[in-house]
């Protein structure tokens, strides 16, 4: 089977709550736990189909695995970036960059969460 580069992708916050709601303000979707293997490890895991194209993955809290910086950028689908960057400010996240055209592959717009995570919205309108 021939499969997308990514298969799952996870963004380490230091607190679950408030990142989950940030999440489920900007993106409209609503996240649900994950069970864990571990007691050192909390996920809240974005909807996912498995038959569907794409990724999905997972907020995660783990002591000693900091969030923030920009070592990854997952880009999350939407139908236009620009309604789900004006939920950034209000849901406590900061617009860093507004919807900008990116040629033939649509647009993006660049947020950093609450946990001070750097993700990117992605459309083609």
């Amino acid at each position: 089977m021939i499969r997308n580069p990514v298969g799952w992708f996870e963004i380490y916050v230091q607190d679950m709550a408030r990142a989950k709601k940030f999440y489920e303000t900007v993106l409209g979707v609503e996240l649900t736990n994950l069970d864990s293997p571990s007691d050192e490890l909390e996920m809240q895991a974005f909807p996912m189909n498995m038959e569907a194209g794409g990724a999905s993955g997972a907020l995660a809290r783990m002591e000693g695995c900091p969030s923030g910086g920009m070592g990854t950028l997952v880009y999350f689908s939407c139908e236009d970036c620009a309604v789900e960057a004006t939920r950034v400010d209000g849901a406590g996240g900061k617009l860093c960059k507004p919807k900008m055209a990116i040629g033939q592959y649509g647009f993006i717009a660049l947020v950093s969460d609450t946990e001070g995570n750097m993700v990117g919205l992605h459309s083609m309108q």
